[in-house]
Parts: C-alpha cells; sequence; structure tokens
C-alpha cells in the first residue's frame, strides 16, 4: 500500500513540474495600438506567418515571411531570427499566429502577437503589384 501512495505522489509530482514548465512558456497577445507600438521599434523582428501566397496579397511592411505551417517552421525561424531581439508575429486572424508564438517562446523567443490578426490589422498594409 505504501508503495502505491509513494508511486502517486510522484506521478502528481510530475504532472505539476510538467504543468509547471508548460505554463511558465509564454508570449502577449496584443491590440492593433499595443502591436502598431511593439513594431515601430526597429529592434523587433516582424514576421507573418501565412503562407507565401497570403503574404504575397498584402501584409504589414518590413515583414518576413515564415510559414508556421511548413514542414521547416523552426528551422527557419531560427536561421532568420535573432533570440536577442524580440519578435512580433501575426497571421490573418490570430489562431496560427499563437500556435508559432508558443513554439518561438518555447524556445526562449520574447514573443508578441497581434490579436485577431491581418483581417482586423488597421495599420500599415503592402499593396499586391498585378
Amino acid at each position: 500500500m505504501k508503495k502505491i501512495i509513494v508511486a502517486l505522489l510522484l506521478v502528481a509530482i510530475g504532472v505539476y513540474v510538467y504543468a509547471q514548465r508548460r505554463s511558465s512558456v509564454r508570449f502577449e497577445s496584443m491590440t492593433n495600438a499595443e502591436f502598431a507600438t511593439i513594431i515601430a521599434d526597429t529592434t523587433v523582428q516582424l514576421v507573418d506567418v501565412r503562407t507565401a501566397a497570403e503574404f504575397a496579397a498584402g501584409h504589414i511592411p518590413t515583414a518576413k515571411n515564415i510559414d508556421v505551417r511548413g514542414e521547416n517552421f523552426d528551422k527557419e525561424a531560427d536561421q532568420q531570427l535573432d533570440k536577442s531581439r524580440p519578435v512580433a508575429l501575426y497571421c490573418r486572424s490570430g489562431a496560427r499566429s499563437k500556435t508559432a508564438a508558443q513554439a518561438l517562446a518555447a524556445k526562449g523567443y520574447c514573443v508578441y502577437e497581434l490579436n485577431k490578426g491581418f483581417m482586423n490589422w488597421n495599420g500599415p498594409r503592402t499593396v499586391p503589384t498585378e
């Protein structure tokens, strides 16, 4: 009986430690105004995590395009981004950027994410040329 109690206690401690580690991986989700202020800082790395086609159809000026659904997202992010500088992310509606933000925050990046995405963005945009 003591062995069962000890085993359950160890499992509970393990679950608690795992949950604490997962909850410590954080990023900040921002409104349009907050995001505009963040990306006005030239040290912030701006990343559009949509597909190349979505990016070509219009994006926030100076953004890099790294598709979060691409098979090499982690590798491309590590190659193109500097961990010592903040990263600001956005996607179409906010879902993919939250996924990307979680992944980058877990790798040690300081991440800001545009809540509600590019569809809700009221700041400057590029206009695709035909």
